[in-house]
């Protein structure tokens, strides 16, 4: 193992586990209480997720699975956590559901937005709230931000006659 390759895996917080599911070690991130999920773990609570968000909209596995151009069983499989989805089958269940990935991904790494578990409800919480904005509501908001964040910039523009330039 290289120096820059420890320093990587140190620097995004990830350690050496085992899975069930990898015949070799794998680098993970710890969750909010300090252990990994195991993948099958995250599988289940992809599965529950998908099935309770179908139910909240009132449709039934025979409802769902012909518009993914499946059949009824091999789309329970997905609810029941026996097939992995692929990245474009969540995409298409995103557009028939009307979930966000991210909602989805939450379920099962809710540690990828924060360091604690309120700090990962309030990003999403933002997340969803800024989803719901009217479109000039969110230039403007993004313009009102843009200000706010430290621009590495900032000395060149002093050179430029004090002007900034438009982002």
């Amino acid at each position: 193992m290289t120096e820059d390759l420890a320093s990587y895996r140190s620097s995004r917080g990830l350690v050496s586990t085992a899975d069930p599911e990898v015949d070799k070690p794998i680098y993970r991130k710890p969750g909010f209480d300090g252990r990994i999920t195991t993948l099958g773990h995250m599988e289940e609570l992809i599965s529950a997720f998908l099935k309770k968000t179908r139910e909240a909209q009132g449709l039934s596995r025979a409802d769902v699975a012909p518009m993914l151009g499946l059949s009824i069983p091999v789309y329970g499989r997905y609810e029941r956590a026996f097939s992995k989805m692929t990245v474009t089958r969540m995409i298409h269940l995103c557009e028939i559901l009307g979930f966000m990935p991210m909602d989805m991904i939450f379920e099962a790494a809710p540690h990828l937005w924060g360091r604690t578990s309120e700090e990962a409800e309030d990003c999403l919480t933002l997340a969803r709230i800024l989803r719901s904005l009217p479109s000039d509501t969110t230039r403007d908001l993004i313009r009102l931000l843009q200000r706010m964040i430290p621009d590495d910039n900032e000395s060149e523009r002093g050179i430029n006659g004090g002007t900034e330039t438009a982002k």
